[in-house]
């Protein structure tokens, strides 16, 4: 069996930034453990499976160690190939059908707009262990059904954390969102993530975290069109609007990798 392969890099116009996702094409569905394998051998914060279903796609998203239920920056990578290699014409929306319902996505001039879930959080008290493993003190601690969010006082703070990541794995669901008022004036506001549990440290720029950073700050900053900045070693930029219970995720993408997977 000969797959498609890709790797892209999204959330950024420029190679080697923002968060790779590799993507793979499908002729016929393949097992979970196949699946998994592959991920585990692209080695890449996520896999994306790609499998046409008339004029829509099945889009199923596999860390090197799990399965997870929604995913931007592999999704943002996935339209991004359909339309510049050929799959389907560039005028049309790319219709996904997910663990999280039916995503679209959609070519905006430079940039692909994503139509994502919002995934609001609720004040909770800090898990045993978690400030520790950050070693931050925060100024409000939320979660929702994926992740808990942090927000700390500075930029400076989230650009200079160092997580305990075997501590932070025994505490957290899936990941830990950690934000700030941006310092720089083209952006409203900054983050990282982590999520040891499920076998990313640091995920490079996270789509999905998106869901709850942008009501978070367009609540407390009365917008409701944000630029973000997710502050890991590579970086990218996201432009997010709110439309209703639904949040737009605009980024860019490059493909950095073609090839063939022999199986």
């Amino acid at each position: 069996m000969k797959l498609p392969m890709f790797q892209v890099d999204a959330f950024t116009a420029s190679p080697f930034k923002g968060n790779p996702a590799a993507v793979c094409i499908l002729e016929e569905t393949l097992s979970v453990p196949l699946m998994q394998a592959i991920a585990a051998e692209m080695n890449l914060s996520e896999t994306a499976f790609l499998l046409r279903e008339g004029d829509d796609f099945r889009l199923r998203w596999l860390t090197p160690v799990v399965e997870v239920n929604l995913c931007g920056h592999a999704t943002l990578a996935s339209a991004h190939i359909l339309w510049t290699e050929g799959y389907l014409n560039r005028g049309k929306t790319a219709r996904f059908h997910t663990r999280n319902g039916l995503l679209l996505a959609s070519l905006k001039e430079k940039w692909i707009e994503l139509d994502f879930p919002r995934l609001p959080e609720e004040r909770c008290d800090p898990p045993e262990g978690l400030l520790e493993a950050l070693g931050v003190c925060p100024l409000y601690v939320g979660k929702n059904d994926e992740d808990i969010l942090v927000e700390v006082d500075t930029a400076d703070a989230v650009r200079g954390m160092n997580p305990n990541f075997t501590m932070l794995e025994r505490v957290t669901p899936r990941g830990v969102i950690v934000t700030s008022r941006s310092d720089a004036e083209e952006y409203d506001f900054i983050s990282r993530f982590f999520a040891p549990a499920v076998g990313i440290n640091e995920d490079p720029v996270t789509g999905s975290a998106h869901c709850c950073l942008a009501p978070y700050w367009s609540q407390k900053l009365h917008k409701g069109d944000l630029v973000a900045y997710q502050a890991s070693q590579r970086g990218g930029t996201l432009r997010l609007s709110l439309r209703g219970d639904r949040v737009l995720i605009h980024g860019q993408a490059v493909t950095v990798l073609r090839g063939v997977l022999n199986i």
